[in-house]
């Protein structure tokens, strides 16, 4: 999830016919939202593909947890969309990954990565956070944050290497579609490869949040950006209740998406 060139190109090949594949079904309402986009050949194709790599590699987050971020905010409560790049790439050692399928989050008991850890210290400096002793950034999901990367798996040690493979289209799929909400959003868009997906967002009523990526390569420019106070001043100025981004302490307060 650091400044990396943007990959955008589709899985372009004919459709392959996969078990794995027709087997996807996408959480809650995501379901019918998305539904134009699970029956297209690229998603076919794409969930081919990361199923074919999941037997030849290792493969984060688990295929339980590639749509953690759907599953856990519903489109009908999405207030907030922050967009990051792809998952972590790193391994823990219990073989599970960094990654749980919620951008710039870890699971619990996993040590915050640079990237999250100046996040933390930009929310001590803006609401007067309390960084805690873990990364889950779950209880923001449950409020109405959707955490979600532009690709949404990684080869372990692999840093974008899902890229271009169908994954951008899907997401993309997803931001026109929170786009097209009535009521405001506010869209968090850190570093330039997320800032290219400003032209996604058309709808006069939201806001949209630009600054440098948190990543220790620009965090210098990061750092005073204020993404969280001025994220719950549009959603007030909108009549709708702000995000308590304060985490519990301890990794073991936090609620996991299971």
């Amino acid at each position: 999830m650091s400044d990396q060139p943007s990959l955008f190109d589709d899985a372009a090949a004919a459709p392959i016919a996969s078990t794995a594949a027709s087997a996807v079904t996408l959480p809650g309402d995501w379901a019918d939202v998305l539904k134009g986009e699970t029956s297209q050949p690229y998603f076919q194709n794409l969930m081919a593909y990361v199923a074919r790599e999941r037997t030849t590699a290792t493969i984060y987050p688990p295929s339980g947890e590639m749509f953690t971020a759907l599953k856990l905010t519903p489109y009908a409560d999405v207030k907030v969309l922050v967009l990051g790049q792809d998952p972590y790439h790193g391994g823990t050692p219990d073989g599970q990954g960094q990654a749980h399928g919620l951008s710039f989050s870890v699971r619990p008991g996993v040590r915050p990565p640079p990237s999250l850890a100046n996040i933390y210290k930009e929310l001590q400096g803006d609401v007067g956070f309390q960084i805690p002793k873990h990364g889950s950034l779950t209880p923001w999901a449950a409020q109405g944050v959707l955490l979600l990367n532009a690709v949404l798996t990684v080869r372990a040690g692999e840093p974008n290497s899902h890229a271009g493979q169908g994954w951008e289209k899907f997401t993309d799929a997803i931001i026109r579609a929170v786009n097209a909400k009535p009521e405001r959003v506010v869209f968090v868009l850190w570093g330039a490869y997320a800032r290219k997906k400003t032209k996604l967002i058309t709808g006069q009523q939201h806001t949209i949040l630009e600054s440098a990526h948190p990543s220790p390569l620009s965090v210098t420019k990061f750092m005073g950006s204020k993404p969280f106070s001025r994220a719950n001043a549009a959603l007030q100025e909108a009549g709708q209740t702000p995000i308590q981004w304060q985490l519990p302490m301890q990794a073991e307060a936090v609620q996991t998406e299971g």
